[in-house]
């Protein structure tokens, strides 16, 4: 005889799911976290107006010199995200909800990985093209540089057309890029027969997780990225370059990176560059250089 489907039966049975769906959220090691400056959302876009003012300490002598929150217009928009399955009536009324179990831990798997998705998915490989706060792709050749009337143009990026490559300084507060949460990813279930249209018009019930977040690039300066093939001398132009890095009055910012980011197809090439004590018959120098951190979701 089929279970008489009650307000409290489906109570229970959707804390089963959701207990499901936090075990896959929970098993997952996510690593945008590791690049990104995490920033709660109050609307549906944040403007980073004050991008681009890094202050440094100087001597008082006579006024304040105040920073000023510099007008960029630089904004990361909200988007809302969402992943949906269903489970049919008659398998609650049969309590074949056993089956659905892998499904929920897979759904908050996918919820738990979508910032890496997004991240490493679509904002790095995008790095190249899309506009930072300054108006140029955040990896470019041409980032200007310096007081009104006397600017150069600097560049963060080595050409080529291989997987990525990052040498990233993760020690400031503002890391190279921004993750910010207007909705996190949550839980949701819509079974009540009474409210919902698919319960009445499909004989099943919808359950999911959704988000509204956003992703967009923070300091240019705190990031070298390439699609050059990595070597030894390549790690250290880029080192060189990120490390020279001034501010627009001409002081040092004093970058100094930390980790080496890379996909699947250089991961073994990078450990080789990092850890190995002697590389043809020399001392590798570059042993231990930075951290190396492997991104298995970062695109070409």
């Amino acid at each position: 005889m089929p279970r008489v489907l009650t307000p409290p039966l489906l109570e229970a049975i959707n804390k089963g799911f959701k207990t499901n769906f936090q075990k896959g959220f929970s098993g997952v090691t996510a690593l945008y976290w590791n690049l990104c400056t995490i920033v709660p959302s109050t609307s549906s876009e944040e403007t980073y107006g004050w991008l681009g003012d890094i202050p440094k300490m100087r001597e008082w002598i006579g006024d304040r010199h105040v920073h000023g929150l510099r007008a960029h217009g630089y904004a990361i928009r909200n988007r809302k995200f969402e992943l949906t399955v269903s489970v049919q009536r008659d398998d609650i009324e049969d309590d074949r909800l056993g089956i659905y179990a892998p499904r929920f831990e897979l759904l908050g798997q996918a919820a738990a990985e979508h910032p890496d998705d997004l991240v490493f998915g679509e904002l790095i490989p995008q790095a190249w093209t899309r506009a930072c706060y300054d108006g140029q792709p955040f990896f470019d050749t041409d980032h200007p540089v310096g007081l009104p009337g006397a600017q150069a143009t600097v560049s963060n990026m080595q050409a080529g057309t291989g997987e990525p490559w990052m040498l990233l300084d993760l020690s400031r507060p503002l890391k190279p890029f921004i993750f910010q949460k207007r909705r996190d990813y949550n839980f949701v279930a819509k079974e009540d027969a009474k409210t919902s249209d698919r319960v009445f018009e499909r004989d099943e019930y919808v359950y999911g997780s959704d988000a509204r977040v956003g992703a967009g690039y923070g300091f240019w300066q705190m990031a070298f990225g390439s699609r050059a093939e990595l070597t030894a001398a390549n790690l250290r132009a880029a080192w060189n370059a990120i490390t020279a890095f001034r501010s627009d009055n001409g002081t040092p910012l004093g970058v100094t990176p930390t980790h080496l980011v890379v996909g699947n197809t250089n991961f073994f090439t990078a450990k080789d560059i990092l850890e190995r004590d002697v590389i043809d018959g020399s001392t590798n120098t570059n042993r231990n250089l930075v951290t190396l951190l492997r991104a298995p979701k970062l695109a070409a």
